[in-house]
């Protein structure tokens, strides 16, 4: 039974699920915007929405604990230099996702997650 068990397992491990949403995340603080699947977008969104939530505060504390899943420095300098600050004002909802039909090789829903324009 699956009662009380919250997200996805994407058909992978914890390791590796913690391991993909990691790397999304740097590329979608690195490039603004990245095209996957729904489902790893959905599971993306929150992950990545308390990060910046992290950065918007800029304490070094709050980069020590972003540090722990953004593994690059480059990218953990742009998230509290840039995105962070870009978002001061706005209470929540950093990313938006649109849906962009089936993927060609099978079918899958492919949805595009970007950071939005303050």
């Amino acid at each position: 039974m699956r009662h009380r068990k919250a997200g996805r397992q994407l058909r992978r491990t914890s390791e590796q699920r913690l391991a993909l949403l990691r790397n999304l995340a740097s590329s979608l603080i690195e490039q603004g915007a990245i095209e996957t699947t729904e489902a790893k977008a959905k599971e993306l969104r929150p992950f990545v929405e308390k990060l910046i939530t992290k950065a918007k505060s800029g304490t070094l504390h709050a980069r020590r604990l972003a540090g722990r899943h953004v593994q690059k420095r480059e990218t953990a300098d742009k998230l509290f230099r840039e995105v962070g600050p870009k978002f001061a004002t706005r209470p929540g909802g950093y990313t938006r996702i649109l849906k962009l039909g089936h993927r060609r090789g099978d079918g899958a829903d492919m949805a595009r997650i970007e950071l939005v324009e303050r």
